[in-house]
């Protein structure tokens, strides 16, 4: 074997820069590079020649090697080309002039003079007349229209924080869910797929439970039969049954049995509802798959139905509250779709509602079930007024900015289940404003009757985006799930009514609760997003269970009874 030699040369490095002048001086550089190289390559040709065996007639060729360009001009991150740039400069978005307006999606204007913006109506487009008299009309004009009261009351807004968890989670907020019986539970799922149960009435009983699944946690339901218990989807492609008192977990489906296969094989589990009627859980996968598991037996019956486009995420999933053999799905395919459940196979839905863009959202009003709710990446909420009539086109399409391009948990417009006119909704905003020199992201409150801005709240100490909302089914109270914070919101005029005087409301948990000790005579804190929840074990338990408080509210309520 001959002797190896070794190399002499390197690549040479070319870099690119915006003015002529640097431009020169580096190609009188490249010069001197090139003679320099030339030298280390008659060098190395002759220690070539030199060590070669006289029995072999191959000589080694020596190739040039390449320039390796090194750019440092300004890229579009948007149009991926030179000499501007495009995004949030404070708090004021810039727009790539390759492209339309970034909040209504229209040539002509930018983001900082589109109307939508400004115009307390988010660019409405009203219904069109639909002359369609026919039997399902009049159903729901005879059954349906006399419970819709024809004065819609005052909106009541929870525009102030009255408690708060910072950092209660490890990771972002994924979902949220208030508890159906206890009105002061809330449970939150994080992207590390940690469960959160926090009592908010008593801010500091909180319970973390982090060994129910392995990655995000998308969607969770309690079971209208036993409250004390939870199901859950996760991206690890199991869905669970978890109990809230003790956080063991039993494993209702494991999509991935095998372990990592590749990309192409990984299933997650997105959508996730429950059928009371039928007695099963409903979960869709991200290759277009719906599922069915039996809540008696905890197993998966049938065979899972194809309900979107192959290889697309179903990413929710509605029951309609008063009938419930009608099931609403959205997805990534770019279409929302109504299902009947007794007659469910693929292909077989009972109309498809088209969107411009991926879909990530779509719920039935919450009292009648007769309207729809679609929030889409598009920056458009579309509402439908009646699923009777003719579902061609939705009756309103209401610009709102949503559409993101960063690493966040999806914007969903949710409804005000205490809302009898169906009409209030509340949905995180994108686009930052300012506000007395701070960019803040308010939370919107929008009538989607009319497709006016009634309020946009939002607090100087939550400088980040809110795009997890939901309003609690009783009181007038609006959690929010902050990057990995919780935040709970009441009225102004009650809550100032009602504050106490000593006691604190705000908790700071993990990192963030050594910050502020270490302020008093302990170290600093780092700020980190993969920083690990600081807890003892994988389960963060409470002073007293979930379920003991629970019985005792119980018991006080029965005794006043």
């Amino acid at each position: 074997m001959p002797p190896q030699t070794r190399r002499a040369s390197f690549p040479k490095v070319v870099i690119e820069r915006e003015t002529d002048s640097e431009e020169s001086s580096s190609d009188e550089e490249e010069e001197i590079d090139e003679e320099g190289e030339a030298e280390d390559d008659v060098v190395e040709d002759e220690e070539v020649k030199a060590t070669a065996n006289d029995e072999e007639e191959k000589k080694l060729v020596v190739k040039k090697k390449t320039a390796i360009t090194i750019s440092l001009k300004k890229v579009c991150k948007v149009c991926k080309r030179t000499g501007h740039e495009a995004g949030f400069k404070g708090a004021t978005y810039v727009d790539c002039p390759m492209k339309p307006c970034f909040l209504c999606k229209l040539p002509g204007h930018t983001t900082m003079t589109c109307p939508h913006r400004v115009a307390t109506e988010y660019g409405v487009v009203p219904a069109p007349r639909r002359n369609t008299h026919n039997s399902l009309d009049y159903v729901f004009e005879r059954q349906l229209r006399p419970q819709i009261p024809k004065m819609k009351p005052e909106f009541i807004i929870p525009d102030q924080v009255n408690c708060a968890v910072i950092r209660y989670h490890s990771r972002r907020v994924t979902c949220l869910e208030f508890h159906p019986t206890n009105n002061n539970i809330l449970l939150s799922g994080d992207k590390k797929g940690q469960l959160g149960v926090w009592d908010f009435g008593k801010v500091y009983e909180k319970t973390v439970y982090g060994d129910i699944h392995d990655c995000i946690l998308n969607n969770m339901k309690l079971n209208p039969r036993n409250d004390g218990t939870v199901y859950t989807g996760s991206s690890d492609g199991t869905a669970s049954c978890t109990d809230l008192e003790t956080g063991i977990s039993s494993s209702l489906m494991n999509l991935n049995p095998n372990g990592w296969q590749g990309p192409s094989t990984w299933r997650m589990l997105y959508g996730l509802d429950i059928n009371s009627e039928k007695g099963v859980v409903l979960v869709a996968d991200n290759f277009g798959y719906l599922y069915t598991v039996d809540m008696r037996s905890n197993n998966v019956t049938g065979e899972p139905i194809l309900i979107h486009k192959k290889g697309s995420k179903v990413v929710g999933l509605h029951c309609n509250p008063l009938q419930p053999d009608l099931l609403l799905s959205c997805g990534n395919d770019h279409f929302a779709r109504i299902w009947d459940m007794r007659r469910l196979e693929t292909g077989s839905s009972l109309h498809d509602l088209p969107h411009k863009r991926v879909v990530n959202s779509a719920y039935f009003s919450p009292l009648s079930g007769s309207k729809i709710l679609t929030t889409s990446q598009d920056n458009r909420l579309r509402v439908w007024d009646s699923i009777f009539g003719s579902l061609d086109s939705p009756s309103r399409e209401i610009v709102h900015s949503h559409d993101f391009n960063r690493h966040l948990t999806a914007f969903r417009a949710e409804w005000d289940p205490k809302d009898p006119s169906e009409s209030l909704v509340v949905i995180g905003r994108y686009i930052s404003e300012n506000y007395n020199g701070t960019a803040l992201h308010p939370i919107d409150f929008i009538d989607i009757s009319t497709g006016q801005l009634v309020a946009e709240i939002m607090d100087p100490n939550i400088t980040t985006i809110s795009p997890v909302n939901k309003l609690h089914p009783c009181d007038d109270i609006l959690a929010s799930g902050s990057s990995r914070s919780l935040f709970i919101w009441r009225p102004k005029e009650k809550y100032e009514m009602e504050k106490p005087k000593d006691e604190k409301k705000i908790v700071l948990c993990g990192k963030a609760e050594k910050k502020s000790k270490r302020k008093s005579g302990d170290e600093s804190d780092c700020d980190s997003d993969n920083d690990a929840f600081n807890t003892k074990g994988k389960n963060v338990k409470s002073k007293k269970p979930y379920l003991e408080s629970t019985s005792k509210s119980k018991a006080k309520s029965s005794k006043k009874h």
